[in-house]
């Protein structure tokens, strides 16, 4: 990449690699997107329901859709989403019907993690491959990069829908190693979650970043600001573990 500050040797970092939710964006901002969204919702359609009552119904039934999913299987999130307005409003509401209202609400309402946007951008100054490895669905997870303004820094995204698995299976982190055409041992994964994305990344060869995740053996650092992935790729070098 042009303007790069590293020396190249064999044995520095390859490449960093991003989870979003949770790690670029902040998943509060999300839940408020929702209720931005659930509340106009019941507006628009004269239901008989409170906000609490709806939010109720939104979080059992496309909780419920996740958890059913065989597996690491790869479900939509737009189709649980869709469900759950058919449990608040007590009939299908087409898709077409409700997409824009829901994408102006997230667009409105969404923010990323402190530091994540600036921490991308340095990033690129670096001779590293940037990707991401996202369980979002695909389009979804390429407009919230380009909401944040971060989306032409990234060299590759590797999402779920794309892969037809989430994380932790292996099939992910595969992908996204043999796209970037990096090295495991010298390539990083932050994440929030320990078993999907620390744990995940570790067993498949890499170096799990935790970034709020639990602590557990596969945790190869731990971050308190995304920014604080500057100082590891630029003191740090890959162990030999």
């Amino acid at each position: 990449m042009p303007g790069s500050d590293r020396s190249g040797a064999e044995d520095d970092w390859e490449a960093v690699f991003w989870d979003i939710g949770g790690v670029i964006l902040d998943i509060e901002s999300v839940q408020a997107a929702h209720q931005r969204f659930l509340a106009d919702l019941l507006e628009r359609r004269d239901v008989d329901a409170t906000l609490e009552e709806a939010i109720e119904t939104w979080r059992t039934t496309v909780g419920g859709y996740f958890r059913e999913r065989d597996g690491t299987e790869f479900r939509s999130a737009r189709e649980g989403y869709h469900l759950g307005i058919e449990a608040i409003v007590g009939e299908e509401v087409p898709m077409e019907e409700w997409r824009a209202q829901f994408a102006e609400a997230v667009e409105g309402t969404i923010e990323p993690i402190v530091g994540a946007p600036e921490a991308i951008e340095r990033l690129t100054e670096r001779d590293l491959h940037v990707g991401v490895i996202s369980d979002v669905d695909h389009d979804e997870g390429l407009r919230i990069l380009e909401r944040f303004g971060v989306r032409e820094h990234f060299d590759s995204i590797t999402t779920s829908e794309a892969v037809g698995r989430t994380k932790p299976d292996p099939a992910m982190f595969e992908t996204a190693l043999e796209t970037a055409g990096v090295a495991p041992e010298r390539s990083l994964m932050i994440g929030d979650r320990y078993d999907h994305d620390v744990k995940g990344a570790d067993d498949a060869g890499m170096h799990g970043v935790a970034f709020g995740a639990e602590d557990g053996p596969a945790v190869a650092y731990r971050i308190e600001s995304p920014l604080e992935i500057l100082e590891i790729v630029d003191d740090e070098r890959p162990s030999d573990d």
